[in-house]
């Protein structure tokens, strides 16, 4: 077996920071039942973060970060995985405080892991990620809380993020009326490519000013920004609306009044993919493999890059550059 292997790896030692591409051996990996040769990740939000000198994601360094990673099992000390097995490891402390997907193997504990269900290659799991996964438990929770294609319109804010664009094309492929919300309108192309049938400016659902209770737009929100823009979508949401909640993009804080619940039945919906259940996230997954399954995955990928590439990549979500999903292909 390889005993030496590439991964990205992020350093602090008092005032300096670095992050490079190293060689490892497999005694560096952290604990876990399961090794896995991994064949692709993703760039996250998170991951941007883990990558600078006060990210506040990583714990201890040093770290490779990733909290997605897609590979084949190589040995496994778990009955559930055997050797060739091909599986996915999302969340949990996956690229915070355990060894991520930056690095062509990873060890991982059992309990994490998720057999790649039929229907999905290796490479469509990572398309997929946890972006693809916190837009399909949202989607989820709106149907779960009643609404449905005939409820009205409803809008998904951060759309040409990996959050936002999955729940634009989740929704359409369900038969929603989608409209897709950005700052960025010369991506109005790529959000109607997924499904959205029209595009608001992001200054149409938040001007600069939140107000007790707006006009009702929208039947049902998916919101990966949170902050303020999300406390002015609130306030435009109609009686007994949802809004799925996944993101802070925008802040942590939420400055909006308690008139959309007690007047109009709001639902504000959180959605957490971190330690999300495993029996729902199997359910998850394989829906993502059948009815959430998109018809085109490249047109989600902005880019596929290799690990040699990261350095200079892995801070584009930082930048507001992102556009659907950068993948990560830990073998090229």
């Amino acid at each position: 077996m390889t005993t030496k292997f590439n991964a990205l790896v992020v350093n602090k030692e008092n005032e300096h920071f670095s992050i490079d591409v190293q060689k490892l051996s497999l005694d560096d990996l952290p604990q876990g039942e399961v090794l896995i040769r991994t064949h692709y990740s993703s760039v996250n939000y998170k991951d941007s973060l883990a990558t600078i000198p006060n990210g506040n994601i990583v714990s201890h360094y040093p770290f490779v970060p990733g909290i997605d990673l897609a590979g084949v099992v190589v040995s496994s000390n778990d009955s559930r995985f055997k050797e060739g097995d091909e599986v996915i490891a999302t969340s949990y402390e996956i690229g915070v405080s355990h060894f991520g997907g930056y690095s062509e193997y990873a060890r991982i504990p059992a309990k994490w892991i998720v057999p790649v269900p039929e229907g999905l290659t290796l490479k469509e799991a990572m398309v997929i990620g946890t972006a693809g996964f916190t837009a399909a438990l949202s989607v989820q929770r709106l149907l779960d809380n009643g609404i449905t294609p005939e409820s009205g319109k409803v809008l998904v804010t951060g759309a040409t993020g990996g959050v936002g664009s999955f729940a634009v094309s989740i929704l359409s492929t369900l038969g929603f009326t989608v409209e897709a919300s950005t700052g960025k309108e010369t991506e109005a192309e790529f959000l109607t490519s997924l499904g959205a049938s029209s595009i608001v400016p992001r200054n149409e659902v938040f001007d600069g000013k939140v107000r007790a209770l707006g006009k009702q737009k929208w039947a049902a929100g998916v919101d990966p920004v949170g902050g303020e823009p999300l406390a002015a979508l609130l306030s435009q949401i109609q009686y007994g609306g949802s809004v799925a909640v996944s993101g802070l993009t925008a802040g942590t804080k939420l400055p909006a009044t308690v008139f959309p619940f007690i007047l109009r039945g709001v639902n504000l919906l959180g959605i957490d993919s971190v330690y999300c259940p495993m029996e729902k996230r199997l359910a998850i997954w394989n829906r993502l493999a059948n009815d959430f399954k998109p018809a085109s995955f490249d047109v989600f990928i902005q880019e596929e890059i290799t690990l040699q590439e990261l350095p200079k990549k892995v801070s584009i979500p930082l930048q507001g550059q992102a556009k659907g999903r950068i993948i990560v292909n830990c073998q090229a």
